[in-house]
């Protein structure tokens, strides 16, 4: 993708410039950097505010190129060829005077806090006028009539004088830096509880606000606020794990107290059905004598408005019996307790609900069967509520085990420098290198090609820049340029075409990007001056590995495991699994004088082909002769002869030697041959 117009124009004018000055515009949130000196020079001006800017102006501050074109107003505009105006920064000034802070506070309203009147008037922030409001013995939170009162003015004057010393002391020398901290609790999946530190602002001094609060000192306000954003990202990793914790935990909670209301509502179930159950039967002559009017009169056709007049007038006379709710088949009955009853069986009267259909034992017992099954259900949710409980503490745990995992993993390790590119190392301990694409090829060899490393690159064209970083300035091992060679031809077209080709190597000083004259090296393209170094082809086979950070006490077990091995090496391996076979138990099979006649034989047969040249014959039987005599042993030349035979011939000699093998010998035979 071709970079944007602004940025092709940054490139134009700042390229091998160096920074000269950084400064601040006034005490407002802009920065201005020039590149270069004198006429030459060049401004960026970053603003950052708003929606932010980037402004690059010549010396003059004449606007050559713009991010955000826009109009502040009828007079100032952003635009390429207008001149950059400075003094709209905000400039440092002295606090307001009495009388103008008098108009201040007779502007505002009654009741505003007294920080957000003042913050738009002063340059110290909010924070700071907090800190001198309270050293100059403030409340808290004040505001206008509630704290602060207009007569208070002169000592709101102290405490702006105070700021104001505060910021000329943080200006003359450099100051150090705090970060206000927060205390966490996590849960663990163990019931426990962790408690962790989370960073809530950083300042350049300890503001009286925050003197209860946890603080971390640094050495410097940019360390400070280094530490603070470099965590920023961790942190919110943490504060979404504990969320999440608490939500999880917060549905055992629930749960819990869900089975706990229910075995509650239960219970009171339970006790108010025995109740009315009770005062049924305490009552049952005033009962069956009220369920036997309603049904007389029900019987005698009489309209339940008429037998509401009924039982109004029995009422009046004082009749013991009440009637309430009279307009459906239930007959509420107001029943009280026998006067002969012990006062520790007295029951209270409460509206019971009477079936007309049953008489008063019947009502009585079916408020008995109602106790018994809202016990049932309390049973049923006794026994059930350890199975319910241990699942939701399972869960918890499991989401919580869950939380703890996902946010170990998404606490990403610091990225190398070299894993932007493609790149191994080498089972000797070398860093490959290679570009992803023409720009990273580029950026490959301008930047990370040193004086005694290796360029190698595959025989086709299109294919990736591979360097072998060699800090030490020793010769590359061969096996080392093999495998890079293999990676060059795997990163290239070779590989959707399945060819197997060529790759070379060659030093650092014979690459260039100076092309020959008249012609044009386009981006990722380089010159190769001299001799190229071809490697063998490679077969097109790459693979994936795992890289382990070692502890710094695990670090010692593991030297030398990639230094480069030597012939001395590969003899001294080849020597150790000699003895390692020589060591292994073979497996002795003795065979009858008849199986040994019949065995055939395992040695090789060599045959010798036949030389038309008698002389050449000679002649090395001459040589080996004389090798002989020097005393140095001499081993003749064998040559194979295949002799093809037909088909036909094979298979009779076959079967002839299995018949002459006898019973149970072929399967000892085929174990022989395997051996």
């Amino acid at each position: 993708m071709a970079p944007s117009g602004f940025s092709m124009k940054m490139r134009k004018h700042l390229k091998n410039k160096r920074l000269e000055v950084f400064r601040q515009l006034g005490v407002d949130r802009i920065i201005d950097l020039q590149f270069g000196s004198g006429e030459a020079a060049y401004h960026v001006i970053l603003e950052l505010y708003d929606r932010g800017n980037i402004i690059l102006t010549d010396h003059e501050l004449t606007i050559l190129n713009v991010l955000r074109p826009h109009t502040e107003g009828d007079r100032i505009r952003f635009a390429v060829r207008e001149k950059y105006p400075t003094d709209r920064a905000k400039q440092h000034s002295d606090p307001p005077s009495l009388e103008q802070l008098t108009e201040i506070l007779q502007k505002a309203s009654k009741g505003q806090p007294l920080k957000k009147i003042l913050n738009p008037h002063l340059a110290y922030g909010a924070a700071l006028i907090d800190h001198v409001l309270l050293k100059t013995g403030f409340p808290s939170g004040c505001a206008l009539g509630k704290g602060f009162e207009m007569a208070d003015i002169p000592k709101l004057m102290q405490a702006l004088q105070l700021a104001e010393e505060i910021i000329c002391e943080a200006s003359k020398a450099p100051s150090k830096g705090y970060i206000v901290q927060k205390a966490e609790v996590r849960p663990k999946p163990d019931g426990s509880k962790e408690e962790f530190m989370t960073s809530v602002e950083f300042h350049p001094h300890i503001f009286e606000q925050f003197k209860n609060l946890p603080i971390r000192e640094f050495d410097s306000f940019n360390m400070s606020v280094d530490e603070f954003f470099s965590t920023m990202e961790s942190q919110k990793i943490d504060l979404k794990a504990i969320q999440q914790e608490k939500d999880a935990m917060k549905k055992l909670e629930n749960v819990k107290k869900d089975h706990s209301e229910r075995l509650v509502a239960l219970e009171k179930t339970q006790e108010l059905d025995k109740q009315r159950a009770e005062l049924i039967t305490r009552n049952q002559a005033l009962v069956d004598e009220a369920v036997l009017v309603i049904r007389s009169a029900l019987a005698n056709q009489v309209s339940w408005p008429d037998i509401t007049d009924l039982v109004k007038e029995a009422t009046a006379r004082g009749d013991p019996r009440k009637y309430e709710d009279l307009n459906d088949p239930y007959v509420g009955n107001m029943s009280d307790e026998d006067e002969d009853s012990d006062e520790d069986s007295k029951l209270k009267p409460m509206m019971i609900d009477i079936d007309l259909d049953l008489g008063a034992f019947a009502n009585a017992k079916r408020f008995y069967d109602q106790k018994k099954m809202a016990a049932k259900k309390q049973q049923k949710t006794i026994e059930s509520q350890g199975k319910a409980l241990k699942s939701a503490e399972k869960k918890t745990k499991q989401t919580l085990k869950e939380v703890q995992a996902i946010t170990n993993i998404n606490k990403a390790r610091k990225v190398f420098w070299f894993e932007k590119f493609l790149w191994f190392v080498s089972s000797e301990n070398y860093l490959v290198i290679g570009g992803r694409d023409q720009q990273q090829n580029e950026l490959i060899v301008k930047r990370y090609l040193n004086t005694h490393d290796i360029y190698v690159h595959a025989d086709i064209t299109g294919a990736s820049s591979i360097v072998i970083i060699n800090p030490s300035g020793q010769p590359v091992p061969p096996k080392t340029l093999n495998e890079a060679g293999a990676m060059a031809v795997c990163y290239s077209a070779a590989w959707e075409a399945k060819v197997v080709t060529n790759a070379w190597w060659v030093y650092a000083h014979q690459v260039s990007k100076t092309a020959p004259t008249g012609e044009y090296l386009t981006t990722g393209s380089f010159m190769i001056r001299g001799k190229k170094n071809f490697l063998p082809p490679c077969h097109l086979i790459m693979g994936f590995s795992f890289l382990f950070k070692l502890e710094e006490g695990s670090i010692p077990r593991h030297k030398d495991e990639r230094r480069v091995r030597g012939i001395e090496d590969d003899n001294a391996l080849t020597e150790s699994v000699e003895d390692n076979s020589g060591d292994g138990n073979e497996e002795e099979i003795e065979l009858s004088d008849d199986e040994a006649k019949d065995k055939p034989s395992l040695e090789p047969v060599k045959e010798v082909e036949e030389v038309n040249d008698q002389k050449g014959s000679d002649h090395d039987a001459e040589e080996n002769d004389e090798a002989k005599n020097d005393g140095t042993p001499s081993f003749p030349d064998t040559e194979i002869v295949v002799k093809h035979t037909s088909d036909k011939t094979n298979n009779e000699n076959e079967q002839k030697n299995q018949q002459q093998l006898k019973r149970g010998q072929r399967a000892k035979m085929k174990k022989i041959k395997e051996k």
